[in-house]
């Protein structure tokens, strides 16, 4: 997308008149803009020192308009290579377009970006609007910090803007609304980076200095080199103390770290040199918009549905269970995924270090999540996850859903909620459900084997390093016998042929499930087997999103045969 405004035209008309001069009069007639109009252009764009005004000696003579230097249009030049995958982003009405192309001799695929051109005429035009729009538009430190005081200030800034854009002449509203959007984040925003931003597929922002482009991680294509860079140290540590004076942090040579969020969630970490050694450092890890559904995964194969659906047996019925794996095995997406599957009619409470987990709209009228805090410059103010899950007791939960847990004292609270009768959800670094509770029973965590005999199921998620796949490896329940725990492997992937295996039929499920809802081992492999159902009929009809997915689980829990009805029928979800 290119905009060019009248303002292009009347420069580079200047630009072919002697010395670069012509009087008013002969400017408006050859560019259709009145004198009035033209005169409204130059006391914006004379202060730049790009334009000035002319007043002849003879006062007969009108004024001249003239050009002090001539502008040039950034050349673009095209990354050459063979294109992986397309997309079109949109953040604030500002268009682009991502070409990801494998370029022969980058180590890495390319993330190319074509962002809106500018004339550069206009572009200086933009500059002059910014200073204008910050005396027009004040703005105090509250509605920055505050989310709902932001968006006001966003509304209020770009009505602001488009009213000034619209005196500009033969200006559409379609292209006022562009360009205030970009102001908006130039002035508010990360500049270039909002397109980023704007990128649902994107997990991972990284700036790590000036002099190189800025990376990201892609959700189907790993990390990635993008053409973006981000212009200079200055703007990288302008951008770090936007971020911080939105989260009521600073960032100084002082205090050369920070970690903060953003209104959206997203948490920020910025570094400044020489902490950081080749200089000025952003990382955004951003909160999934559109996170991993057990549909996906189904789709994937990272589990089969009998084994999704088994999971969601267990879920309804309230039993515990932890996610455990390696580093990017796929620990918290299955996590949020399973959130999805929880009843509505219950109250759950979300815990976490990064904001990660994310439920579907119908959960959320009862759903609070927190978030921990680190402590300011004093060293005050610090808010761990200890004081999150104890403080979440006391608000009358149903479910508790902890992101990792890290240390004793907290894996201390997230087993007392067990035993206390509460349904807890959580994940933990190990390789394997035994290496997990070997964990747990000796230091750090020293949990003894009575408090672990809380914990129902361990879902084992794995990546094979080789092909960078993710699995299931083992869904397993735990068995305790005195002072002894130990697994009863329910499901197993085998890595020779890439396939799950069923192993044992669980025992303590079986009776734990009889024991609080009164059904026999038929009632629970039939409800395993139309929950089975229900999700082949939602792989087969693409029924993935995590609203999508709410909307089924919110009508199961209301009218169960229903949805059973719709996966036999084959209907689609607009008949659900």
């Amino acid at each position: 997308m290119r905009i060019r405004t009248k303002i292009d035209e009347v420069c580079e008309f200047l630009e072919k008149q002697p010395k670069m001069r012509a009087p008013f009069s002969k400017v408006s007639e050859k560019t259709k803009i009145t004198k009035a109009e033209l005169d409204s252009i130059a006391k914006i764009m004379v202060p730049s020192g790009l334009l000035s005004v002319e007043y002849p000696m003879n006062m007969l003579a009108g004024p001249a308009l003239v050009l002090r230097e001539k502008q040039t249009a950034k050349p673009i030049t095209e990354v050459k290579g063979k294109e992986i995958d397309k997309y079109k982003l949109k953040a604030q009405d500002v268009e682009a377009e991502v070409t990801i192309k494998d370029v022969e001799g980058e180590s890495r695929p390319i993330y190319e970006v074509k962002k809106l051109e500018i004339g550069p005429y206009t572009e200086v035009y933009l500059g002059q609007m910014r200073e204008l729009l910050a005396r027009q538009v004040p703005v105090a430190i509250e509605e920055m910090v505050d989310p709902r005081k932001s968006v006001l200030l966003a509304s209020k800034f770009r009505s602001a803007a488009e009213a000034k854009l619209m005196e500009l002449p033969g200006l559409s509203k379609k292209d006022s609304m562009v360009l205030s959007g970009l102001l908006l984040q130039r002035m508010y925003g990360l500049g270039d980076i909002e397109l980023l931003m704007s990128d649902d597929l994107l997990e991972e922002i990284a700036i790590n200095n000036s002099q190189v482009p800025v990376s990201v991680y892609n959700r189907k294509h790993g990390w990635l080199k993008t053409t973006l860079k981000p212009g200079s140290e200055e703007n990288i540590y302008n951008y770090a103390a936007q971020i911080g004076r939105r989260s009521g942090r600073n960032i100084t040579l002082l205090s050369p770290i920070m970690d903060a969020h953003l209104p959206t969630g997203d948490r920020v970490n910025a570094t400044l040199f020489p902490i950081s050694n080749e200089g000025n450092t952003i990382t955004i890890r951003r909160f999934a918009r559109d996170p991993w559904t057990v549909v996906d995964f189904i789709k994937l194969h990272t589990l089969t549905s009998e084994m999704a659906a088994f999971i969601w047996t267990c879920v309804q019925y309230e039993m515990n269970l932890i996610v455990v794996g390696g580093t990017a095995s796929g620990k918290t997406s299955l996590l949020n995924s399973i959130c999805a599957l929880i009843p509505p009619s219950n109250r759950t409470i979300t815990i976490e270090d990064t904001r990660e987990l994310n439920l579907p709209s119908y959960m959320k009228w009862n759903w609070v999540c927190l978030l921990t805090r680190s402590a300011n410059e004093e060293g005050k103010g610090e808010v761990g996850m200890l004081d999150l899950m104890v403080s979440s007791l006391r608000m009358r939960p149903d479910r508790i859903i902890v992101g990792e847990i890290r240390k004793r004292r907290e894996a201390e609270v997230l087993f007392e909620a067990m035993h206390t009768g509460h349904a807890v959800y959580s994940t933990i670094h190990a390789d394997t459900g035994a290496q997990m509770l070997r964990r747990l029973q000796n230091l750090p965590f020293d949990m003894p084997p009575s408090e672990l005999s809380a914990l129902n199921l361990i879902i084992v998620q794995h990546r094979d390093r080789r092909e960078g796949i993710r699995r299931t490896y083992e869904i397993s329940e735990v068995v305790s016998s005195g002072e002894l725990l130990s697994l009863n492997p329910i499901y197993r992937w085998k890595a020779r042929g890439d396939e799950f295996t069923r192993v044992k039929d669980p025992l303590r499920i079986m009776e734990e499930l009889n024991l609080h809802t009164g059904m026999s081992p038929d009632d629970i492999k039939k409800d395993v087997a139309e929950k089975k159902k229900i999700l082949d009929w939602m792989v087969k009809k693409d029924i993935r999103s995590i609203e999508d997915v709410g909307k089924v689980m919110n009508v199961y829990y209301k009218r169960p045969k229903d949805v059973l009805k719709a996966a036999r029928k084959n209907l689609p979800l607009s008949k659900l």
